[in-house]
């Protein structure tokens, strides 16, 4: 049976104000830096993973006595990322839905490597957003449900070479039957009309962004 909600923090751009995104009843799962930002803020990671490079080496004993559980790799003898890690982790659960907090940062390679992966998540037909303190990302291949958090403007970003049939509701400038072709601004600085819309696509992939200053 999916087992809810797993919640991943990663060593990226990280803020107070992220937590407030996390509930109970969450499986909390905090990759290197991630794990010790959640154990220094009251936060017990069920599970904490990764090769913890990015933190003093006194810090692991913290984060292994903080953490329910705690899975450290080689640094070097590894193929994936800290946050690809724990996305298989996270998936090996089957939960209905995933969240990303922390994959986003100055290293660009590591942000779009983040946003790439969660198409991973979509083709096991789990949810996948990611959040930081100016954006909430949400991945569709099909129909998602925009809600007001907080952010000024909902931008549409094609990441395959076309999305197609594009329908949405509630917002500030409505589309019907679109087609958004990878490189395309058509669908930049959208905004809700009130607490949520609605966005339908026929085909594609695509990224929904959440955004503000």
């Amino acid at each position: 049976m999916p087992a809810g909600r797993v919640v991943i923090v990663a060593g990226g751009r990280l803020s107070e104000e992220l937590l407030r995104y996390i509930d109970e009843e969450d499986f909390i799962i905090g990759a290197d830096r991630g794990a010790l930002f959640l154990i220094n803020h009251g936060v017990t990671p069920d599970l904490a993973v990764g090769d913890f490079d990015s933190i003093p080496p006194e810090a692991l004993g913290t984060i292994r006595a903080g953490s329910r559980e705690m899975l450290a790799c080689d640094p070097v003898d590894k193929d994936l990322t800290d946050s690809e890690m724990a996305l298989d982790l996270a998936l090996a659960r089957q939960p209905d839905s995933i969240l990303l907090a922390g994959v986003t940062g100055t290293r660009l390679d590591h942000t779009l490597a983040s946003i790439q992966m969660m198409t991973r998540a979509l083709q096991r037909q789990v949810n996948c957003s990611a959040v930081d303190s100016n954006n909430y990302i949400t991945l569709t291949g099909s129909q998602a449900l925009v809600q007001e958090r907080g952010y000024t403007y909902v931008s549409l970003l094609p990441i395959t070479p076309e999305v197609t049939g594009i329908n949405l509701e509630g917002f500030q400038y409505p589309l019907v039957n679109a087609t958004l072709k990878l490189g395309q601004s058509l669908a930049v600085s959208n905004r809700l009309e009130g607490t949520e819309g609605t966005v339908r696509i026929e085909s594609g992939l695509l990224l929904i962004i959440q955004s503000k200053d």
